[in-house]
């Protein structure tokens, strides 16, 4: 079983993803079961298997003591004086043990309680429950790792509202302008003529590519984005890409230019998934570069990668919002897109193994470099 291409946000911060050992791990841990070949096996069947055995025995013994000791008191067996105070003593030792025994598994099954009470807290929603680390060191790291995943449900659960909010808006905002442009025509304001047609089909095509930005990042979240990859001179795609754009920088008066070393290694990549990547990146630094100003892309081979990097000379991105860029939803003071694309791009790098970056100071543009495994 291969690991999901992006690291699911319940995986502890600053780990490595995938892991190393993941057939191990998927081998024994997660497809044999907890109780099989997982924690269990070490962290919880022996000790409480052998508080379990101590019980036994000391419930055995003390039962067996008992009955010897009072039998000889009564007479009923006969046995020197030594002996039966020996019984005595052996009687109320294994009284002692059997009452601390029994803490034991009462502070063992207290931790356990407050799990179950948890677990039934968030079945109904409630992602801020936390448990008190306490007990065995089993139990303690069960717990640890118990706080660790609600404190990630309770992240992503306050994503997902966030994102419903985001995508409401930005539905919002074209339905207003089409429900306004048709009420407008009907009441006879404005005649029903291309010119005033010509806004309901903008907003129309601005839903459709919402929809299908929106359809890319749920299936790259689900990790069901699949990829047609052929082997691909990335050069020649940058070239096709910069070409698809030189009438939108002409226009706004900003000068393109790709640089691609020659002899790149040709890698196995979805070509279109890599050319919408482009298509974004592009499209963000053409809108953002004044007039006069100039994008530049260039291609690059870094030892087992390749490397391309899209670098415009405009007004460049705020400290407080480059660490979100690549968030969802997440756009710049007038921006006009749907705050999608750099989100869109970091999916289709990473489902291809890759990674990308993106530095930037205020007035001296940005720079967002993606980078690709290289091999075959």
């Amino acid at each position: 079983m291969s690991p999901p291409r992006r690291r699911p946000p319940w995986w502890p911060e600053g780990e490595a993803w995938p892991p190393a050992d993941w057939h191990t791990r998927s081998g024994e841990h997660w497809h044999g079961g907890p109780w099989r070949g997982g924690p269990w096996r070490g962290g919880f069947r022996r000790p409480f298997g052998c508080l379990l055995l101590l019980l036994v025995l000391l419930g055995t013994g003390g039962l067996t003591a008992g009955i010897w000791t009072v039998a000889a008191i009564l007479g009923l067996v006969s046995a020197p004086p030594i002996v039966i105070v020996g019984g005595i003593v052996a009687l109320v030792v294994i009284v002692v043990a059997l009452t601390v025994a029994a803490r034991v598994v009462r502070a063992s099954v207290r931790p356990i309680d407050d799990l179950v009470e948890a677990a039934a807290r968030i079945e109904r929603g409630d992602y801020g429950v936390r448990v008190q680390e306490r007990g065995t060191r089993p139990m303690r790291s069960l717990a640890r790792a118990f706080n660790g995943m609600s404190a990630r449900l309770a992240d992503t659960d306050a994503r997902r509202r966030t994102f419903l909010a985001d995508l409401a808006h930005e539905l919002r905002t074209p339905l207003a302008v089409i429900e306004g442009q048709l009420a407008a025509i009907e009441d006879g304001v404005y005649p029903a003529d291309a010119e005033h047609l010509a806004p309901i089909h903008a907003q129309v095509r601005a839903l459709d590519q919402l929809i299908d930005d929106l359809r890319t990042v749920a299936l790259a979240e689900a990790g069901s984005l699949t990829l047609d990859r052929q082997p691909t001179d990335i050069g020649a795609l940058a070239e096709e890409s910069v070409a698809a754009f030189r009438a939108q920088a002409a226009a706004a008066d900003v000068t393109l230019a790709v640089e691609a070393e020659q002899d790149l290694p040709r890698v196995a990549v979805d070509a279109a998934r890599i050319r919408q990547v482009l298509a974004n990146l592009l499209d963000n630094a053409v809108r953002h570069t004044p007039a006069g100003g100039s994008v530049r892309v260039a291609v690059r081979p870094d030892g087992e990668w390749l490397v391309v990097t899209v670098a415009d000379t405009g007004r460049g991105i705020g400290p407080e919002l480059l660490p979100r860029v690549f968030d969802r939803f997440v756009k710049g003071e007038g921006s006009v897109g749907s705050g999608l694309g750099l989100a869109i791009a970091r999916d289709l790098v990473e489902a291809h193994g890759g990674t990308i970056t993106a530095a930037s100071a205020p007035g001296e543009g940005v720079t967002v470099s993606f980078r690709l495994p290289a091999g075959m």
